[in-house]
């Protein structure tokens, strides 16, 4: 069983970083693909980006490319946010699979809990 938990949400200015942390149980990073989802109220879960098991390659949703950047290292996956803006404000979850496409949130079997991001205009 795979078990994930995200740290490092806050509120934060518009304009400001924030680096959010995934942990998972067992040897995740390098057997699973991993995904960062975000839910802002009375809107569905989105993906904001990827990085694939083996060669580490990452994909991003427009409204954030250019902005986040994810990393991993052997403990930890990484959600490194610049030039925050209100409309990213949501709760953020780590999720990991398999087999699915790495953009959809369907494939998904294992989830965080969340972290709530929160930016002030």
């Amino acid at each position: 069983q795979v078990q994930l938990a995200e740290s490092g949400g806050g509120l934060v200015q518009a304009g400001d970083s924030l680096r959010l942390s995934c942990t998972a149980s067992g040897n995740v990073f390098g057997d699973y693909k991993m995904g960062w989802f975000r839910q802002a109220p009375g809107k569905e879960r989105e993906f904001v980006g990827g990085i694939s098991r083996r060669l580490g390659t990452t994909y991003y949703a427009d409204s954030v490319e250019g902005r986040f950047t994810i990393a991993r290292d052997n403990t930890k996956m990484y959600l490194q946010m610049n030039n925050l803006k209100p409309e990213d404000t949501a709760v953020y979850h780590c999720a990991a699979q398999e087999y699915g496409a790495i953009d959809s949130r369907s494939g998904y079997p294992y989830w965080g809990q969340g972290t709530q991001v929160t930016v002030s205009s």
